[in-house]
């Protein structure tokens, strides 16, 4: 049976140590696939003209792309020169829902990620994204700080 891993990127630090991470799990499970997952923040509630609907959308294709050069393609050829099964994914949304969900669409048996440093007061009252996930996600989540 093939364990499956979700890593949650951010291009920071805390990424590459969740990555670290995942890596040396992987190699500790043996028969394991890995799905590099990078989330960028976007909300779907903004009211706007079809003109700033289509460029909305444009840049929202670039992000992505740029995501995928930047950020998850490095983290999988990584993984894949290492010798471990891994492919990537960006997707636009909330964080802990889209790192959940795409747990779930991959019958994925836990998800790694970082703890960010970043944020101040209101990231202390509110939560940050870590903290949502850890607090709704459907699968156990490692924290690596």
């Amino acid at each position: 049976m093939t364990a499956k891993l979700v890593i949650g990127l951010d291009g920071h630090g805390s990424g590459e140590r969740a990555l670290a991470h995942a890596q040396n799990l992987a190699k500790l499970i043996g028969d394991c696939e890995i799905i590099i997952a990078y989330i960028v923040e976007w909300s779907p509630y903004s009211f706007q003209t079809p003109e700033e609907n289509a460029e909305r959308h444009k840049r929202r294709e670039e992000e992505i792309k740029t995501a995928m050069s930047r950020v998850v393609d490095p983290a999988v050829a990584k993984l894949t020169e290492a010798g471990l099964n891994a492919t990537g994914v960006v997707r636009h949304g909330d964080v802990a829902h889209a790192l959940n969900a795409i747990s779930e669409e991959n019958n994925a048996d836990q998800i790694i990620v970082g703890r960010s440093s970043e944020g101040g007061f209101a990231k202390r009252i509110f939560g940050g994204a870590t903290s949502n996930l850890v607090m709704s996600a459907s699968v156990p989540v490692t924290v690596v700080s």
